[in-house]
């Protein structure tokens, strides 16, 4: 199939025409419980997760960002049983990462329960994970000074740590619960539950290298796609609505076009430079 492209199909049929070991990255955001409408569309859990299995690369990495609906005052725990599915079917369960999303979004019942502002981010891999280039952005309070600290040994004696004397970097590796705005549903994106762009971006860059393929089944507004592409991966998805599929693509398009214009911009700014010297 040709990369770089969103094809408007379910993901059932898309995904079998993918080859095995085909695919370095899966993120997305699937449709889960009834908390989100989308254009009336349904899928199929079982055949997506053992078509993920077959087609992502040995120490690939899938980001499945899901959420629980509550029903008759009881959460559903979808989300924990396509967690264990995925352990079942072969998947570690590498991490389980939380986004944390400032504000309420006046989903669900605020009378008798806490209201609910995040949603688990399943980090799986097929295997041990072949990338990971965990973002170090968290300021670190030791910073400039110099590590100390002792190690007890197995006798019960003590030794330095390995890194006795270095100096505290100025960041740290952030933990794993971030805290990204959520994203309204506007003219621009058109979509009930639009994915953040910030979140997207993060986790291709941490499980990703340039010119990577990375998949999204389940493509909605086409942020992976774009995310992708800011970060010099290549995609493929699947959308079963049109209607997404053509709000997709005018933002991939639009983006290309500005930076298009942008390198139009700095290649004249460098030959007047050329031409000043």
């Amino acid at each position: 199939m040709e990369l770089n492209k969103i094809y408007n199909m379910p993901c059932e049929e898309g995904l079998k025409l993918l080859a095995n070991e085909s695919v370095d990255l899966i993120v997305t955001s699937p449709p889960y419980d009834d908390l989100r409408t989308y254009n009336g569309f349904s899928w199929d859990f079982e055949i997506v997760a053992n078509e993920l299995w077959r087609i992502i690369k040995q120490g690939g990495v899938i980001v499945w960002v899901v959420g629980d609906q509550t029903i008759n005052g009881s959460e559903s725990g979808t989300s924990f049983r396509q967690a264990l599915r995925f352990q079942e079917i072969g998947f570690n369960i590498h991490d389980t990462m939380i986004w944390s999303k400032p504000g309420f979004n006046s989903v669900g019942d605020i009378q008798t329960r806490y209201p609910q502002t995040f949603e688990f981010m399943f980090v799986f891999s097929k295997g041990k994970p072949k990338t990971v280039n965990l973002i170090r952005d968290k300021p670190n309070k030791w910073a400039g000074h110099k590590r100390t600290g002792t190690k007890r040994k197995s006798d019960g004696s003590f030794k330095k740590i390995s890194n006795f004397g270095k100096e505290w970097e100025k960041n740290g590796y952030r933990y794993n619960v971030w805290e990204i705005n959520s994203v309204r549903q506007n003219e621009d994106n058109g979509h009930p539950a639009p994915f953040p762009e910030k979140l997207a971006l993060d986790h291709i860059t941490s499980w990703s290298n340039d010119g990577d393929i990375v998949l999204d089944p389940f493509m909605g507004s086409g942020t992976t796609a774009k995310a992708a592409l800011m970060l010099q991966r290549r995609f493929i998805g699947f959308e079963i609505s049109a209607e997404y599929c053509e709000i997709a693509n005018k933002r991939i398009d639009y983006w290309r076009r500005q930076v298009s214009m942008y390198d139009l911009l700095k290649e004249g700014e460098d030959s007047g430079n050329e031409q000043d010297i």
